[in-house]
């Protein structure tokens, strides 16, 4: 079989096989550290800055409970969740955790210390916060107002359908900056982005299960039709994923 030609209907088989690492030839280029892409996405236009609580920790959790008891909630109730569980959410994807000269690193893993994932949280139930898309402003742990309104409708349809997107009390759209993992790793940048959001999906679960609240990842997913929710351009960013959460 020739891996050049390019059967379009098996572009996963394609995509594998062409982005391997071969001994002998592996890619070489320049790292033009002037043009490192921004590692931080920050809306200065956004209709309004809400600072999220401090996360603080309940010692008496248990991890292996939290480990064993993990799983997929798909229905939700109507009691809406607070602030400070999305606080604690969203540090627990990808919060800040300690600094060095040359990165900040955060609660999950990222190749090359590169972390492409933005998330952008869809407000349907929240305690004290208005309905709407919002982002999540890392450094300053705070939440951008993109938005107002109820976009369950928008969401659910992105999602294939699905009631659980309707119901929860927040979905988070996980979107890639294509950038800043191909400025290092070129084409083969698409695995290890895959990988680092599936760090952060983990890691949601957990934090919900600790929480008490239920949680459930979607990979099903009509991409353009959330980028325009997002009003981002699918190919210098795009979603990828997306995490739904609530009171159980």
């Amino acid at each position: 079989m020739n891996e050049n030609l390019i059967n379009p209907d098996n572009y996963g088989d394609t995509f594998q096989q062409k982005s391997k690492y071969v001994r002998g030839k592996l890619p070489r280029h320049y790292l033009d550290w002037e043009k490192k892409p921004e590692p931080y996405k920050e809306y200065k236009a956004a209709l309004n800055k809400i600072k999220l609580p401090s996360p603080e920790f309940n010692e008496n959790i248990r991890f292996w409970d939290v480990i064993i008891n993990r799983r997929s909630t798909r229905k939700f109730g109507k009691i809406p969740i607070t602030l400070y569980e999305l606080s604690l959410l969203l540090y627990g994807m990808t919060g800040i955790t300690r600094v060095s000269p040359h990165i900040a690193y955060r609660t999950t893993p990222s190749a090359g210390g590169l972390y492409p994932i933005e998330i952008y949280p869809i407000v349907n139930n929240i305690e004290g916060l208005e309905k709407g898309i919002y982002h999540y402003n890392i450094p300053q742990h705070s939440i951008e107002l993109l938005k107002k309104g109820d976009f369950r409708r928008q969401i659910s349809d992105g999602c294939l359908g699905q009631g659980m997107a309707f119901n929860s009390a927040v979905n988070f759209i996980f979107t890639a900056i294509i950038e800043r993992s191909k400025w290092k790793y070129l084409q083969r940048c698409y695995r290890y982005i895959y990988l680092d959001c599936g760090h952060i999906g983990q890691n949601f679960y957990l934090i919900a299960e600790a929480l008490g609240l239920g949680a459930c990842t979607i990979g099903a997913i009509f991409d353009n039709e959330l980028n325009n929710i997002l009003e981002i351009d699918g190919k210098k960013e795009t979603a990828i994923y997306v995490g739904v959460a609530g009171k159980k």
